[in-house]
């Protein structure tokens, strides 16, 4: 019998995690203040039917309101660094039988993409402990477990903040995300011998690597370089869209942060595949609201939930 899932080292939760709660509501340009969810929420099928997992770590939006006063940038200017939209963009995945995992809390605030202790020491008031990781590249562009900048590069904060203020944020909105991952990871692999979780985010209209024919690609597909997920997921998922007709790009510049290469394991059966959407394709970057076509887009990605829900005992087994 194949041993459980590992999860990451856990520390104090303040939410039940893998509660599941109704579907947050109707967007706005402005954050909303967090209240009345906790940090994750799993929109669980009725019986899951599939080893396939998505997550959306990077599309909440439930701003704390201290944050907020701390803030030194506007509503919409912390907004950059969203993943907008992107759990609505997937969010068949429970009609396909497969859940669909969201942190509620903003990137901005906490980023569960990292290493739980990737933190700039100048950002903080008090010395930070020596195994925390102070010189990652992430760090050294300020995007490490707590934000130095937003996504555009303009810093958030008024002040310092203390070491204390992390350790919270980390034990009440990190930490939560990846129990409930690891949970489903473990659940889905016990249940169907494997898993394969497709992690999903956005990215901006500039910075996308190399233009193909004089455009951009619309996705960029991540497997660590292959070291995440078997090549038959990669090539299925990259075929089926370019099928709808879309230009696809592999691991050039997102080749998957710190869920697909630490959740990555497919020597265990355990594999992940990232997918960064370009915002053009359905949002207005600037003011951060769908775009006509949003549906249209949300349509084709309900054909590709469709399509890896079918394929998926091919998919996890090599």
């Amino acid at each position: 019998m194949d041993a459980p899932f590992s999860p990451l080292p856990t520390g104090p939760v303040a939410a039940d995690p893998a509660a599941s709660v109704a579907a947050q509501p109707a967007d706005s340009a402005a954050p909303r203040l967090a209240a009345t969810v906790g940090p994750v929420l799993v929109m669980r099928p009725a019986s899951q039917t599939t080893p396939v997992i998505f997550a959306s770590p990077h599309s909440g939006r439930q701003y704390p309101a201290a944050f907020l006063a701390a803030a030194r940038l506007d509503a919409l200017n912390l907004r950059r660094s969203e993943d907008s939209f992107v759990d609505d963009l997937f969010a068949a995945a429970p009609e396909h039988g497969a859940p669909l995992l969201t942190a509620t809390f903003p990137r901005a605030f906490c980023d569960a993409n990292r290493e739980p202790w990737e933190l700039d020491p100048a950002m903080f008031n008090d010395p930070l402990p020596p195994w925390v990781n102070t010189t990652s590249a992430r760090v050294g562009a300020g995007l490490g477990t707590i934000a130095r900048v937003v996504a555009s590069g303009e810093a958030i904060y008024r002040a310092k903040l203390t070491f204390a203020e992390a350790e919270r944020r980390v034990s009440d909105y990190w930490q939560p995300f990846h129990d409930t991952l690891s949970a489903l990871i473990g659940g889905t692999r016990a249940m169907f011998g494997g898993c394969l979780l497709i992690d999903c985010h956005s990215m901006p209209s500039h910075g996308q690597g190399t233009r193909i024919g004089g455009r951009a690609p619309d996705f960029v597909l991540g497997d660590a370089h292959g070291t995440a997920c078997s090549p038959h997921a990669m090539r299925f998922v990259e075929r089926a869209l370019r099928d709808l007709g879309y230009i696809v790009r592999r691991n050039d510049p997102y080749a998957g942060g710190f869920i697909t290469r630490h959740y990555g394991r497919p020597r265990e059966r355990v594999h992940v595949l990232q997918i960064e959407i370009a915002r053009e394709l359905y949002m207005d970057e600037t003011r951060i609201e769908r775009l006509e076509r949003f549906a249209a887009v949300q349509h084709d990605l309900t054909t590709l939930i469709a399509a890896v829900v079918h394929e998926a005992p091919l998919l996890i087994g090599g």
